[in-house]
């Protein structure tokens, strides 16, 4: 249905004999004078539903289809009937927004229908728009590449709100906020300034190293800051790709004998029908993934075959599957008490299931069992200990959103800060002075296209291809 409303908002901003022409994804470059509009509110019906335009003829879209005809009062809402203009027939009662530019999301001259999210509503309104002269549909994260290039969003900060319209759980949300306000931009841009600091110490030597007026020790306090930066990133870089880990997913894996009740434990964590439940040994026969919010944070959850001697090539090749999937499950005990605390290598839970079926005097477990966590999936008692110890497990793989250093939550990230390590090893070898203010430049221009682009097309065209139209 939308993307039939879609098309025919398409086809009126084209008009009824122009031939069907692509546009090239730079079509709707900042500064081609054109104006963009979209649905910019989730698809289906709505109570609400926005539309929105940015560019030089906002202004003029909006009073083309409001009565009366003058603008509104610059970011207050105002109830206009909508009509066609062409026809003159009205097509809704809603409220409508001016944002005269700079003062915008975009930066440019931009302009809001919130009308009601009825799809003939939402087609009449977009069909009326595509018929204003200059306007013609928004393409993917078009509206977030414009505030970009007006220098209304960093870099980071684009990547901060694709990551946050796309956040499934808490844990990515908090990132998602925390990049968006600017924390990532703001310590790349201190870094800058550092390396700024150091290579303007090192020209200055260069310039006028013979010169007795030149204070002492420049090079020497270039040689620190360089130091401390160094550390700085380099602790960063540490962090065991903890923010990609958050964005992505953390990739738990359920595992364990025969009628464990390991499917049990994957529907009760999933809150949904994901494994077969049967008394019967050997039911799951392959690796069985679903992504799940847990405690907070993404991860991917597999159920696996029980590990045991399968009885048919089905089972066989489930439980080699398993043991793929984790290759510390031939012993349990081992490596949960010598588990690195580090959380750099695989991590582990014990969970004792079944344990309604333990006598009422308490457990007779044996004592040289390790840290363990009782469970009942019958009953769900323990649960709630078992998501408190999967949410610090996961804390410390994906690293905690709310508090510490902002994390990197994409392998740009990484590439640029490694980068810009590599040209500050760069400058502590240089042979010259020359070559090490070039690579106090090099480095500098790492953090740049870290936060504020520089990179080519192609780097933006994947960047903005995350968002949807109307964003």
């Amino acid at each position: 249905m939308w993307r039939g409303l879609w098309t025919l908002a398409a086809r009126a901003a084209r008009g009824p004999c122009r031939p069907c022409v692509r546009q090239s994804s730079g079509a709707g470059a900042p500064g081609s004078g054109a104006t963009i509009f979209a649905l910019s509110s989730g698809q289906g019906r709505c109570g609400i539903a926005v539309i929105r335009t940015s560019g030089p003829a906002s202004g003029h879209a909006l009073r083309s289809l409001t009565a009366p005809r003058e603008l509104p009062r610059a970011r207050s809402a105002s109830l206009r009937l909508l009509t066609d203009p062409r026809s003159g027939e009205p097509l809704d009662r809603a409220l409508v927004l001016w944002f005269p530019g700079p003062h915008s999301f975009t930066g440019e001259d931009c302009a809001e229908f919130h009308v009601h999210g009825g799809p003939a509503v939402v087609s009449g309104v977009l069909q009326a728009l595509g018929r204003v002269p200059g306007l013609r549909p928004a393409e993917a994260g078009e509206f977030t590449r414009r505030a970009f290039a007006h220098g209304k969003l960093s870099l980071t900060e684009v990547e901060g709100l694709a990551d946050l319209i796309h956040a499934e759980t808490e844990a990515q949300r908090r990132q998602a906020l925390r990049q968006l306000d600017g924390e990532l931009g703001q310590l790349c841009r201190g870094w800058a300034e550092t390396l700024t600091k150091a290579l303007a110490h090192v020209e200055a030597y260069i310039d006028f190293g013979e010169d007795d007026n030149l204070e002492e020790g420049v090079l020497e306090q270039a040689d620190s800051q360089v130091r401390e930066l160094a550390v700085a990133l380099d602790t960063h870089l540490r962090d065991a790709r903890r923010g990609q880990r958050l964005r992505s997913g953390a990739h738990v894996v359920v595992t364990g004998p025969p009628n464990a009740g390991k499917s049990s434990l994957v529907n009760l964590l999933s809150r949904k029908p994901v494994s077969i439940v049967s008394p019967e040994p050997g039911t799951t026969r392959d690796v069985l993934e679903t992504p799940v919010d847990l405690a907070g944070f993404p991860a991917l959850l597999s159920d696996t075959a029980g590990l045991r001697e399968g009885q048919g090539p089905v089972e066989q090749e489930g439980v080699r599957r398993a043991r793929e999937s984790c290759d510390f499950l031939d012993t349990v005990v081992t490596p949960a008490i010598a588990r690195s605390p580090n959380g750099n290598g695989q991590r582990l839970l014990l969970v004792l299931n079944k344990s309604d079926l333990l006598p009422p005097g308490g457990p007779d477990l044996s004592p040289e069992l390790p840290p363990h966590l009782l469970l009942s999936c019958l009953t769900g008692a323990g649960l709630d200990g078992l998501l408190e110890a999967l949410r610090k497990e996961l804390a410390a793989v994906c690293g905690n959103p709310s508090t510490g250093p902002p994390l990197l939550t994409r392998a740009r990230h990484q590439h640029h800060l490694q980068a810009c390590l590599d040209a500050l090893g760069s400058y502590r070898h240089a042979p010259d002075v020359a070559l090490a203010a070039e690579a106090l430049r090099v480095a500098r221009g790492h953090l740049a296209r870290l936060h504020g682009g520089g990179g080519t097309e192609e780097v933006l065209d994947i960047i903005f291809r995350d968002f949807c139209v109307g964003k």
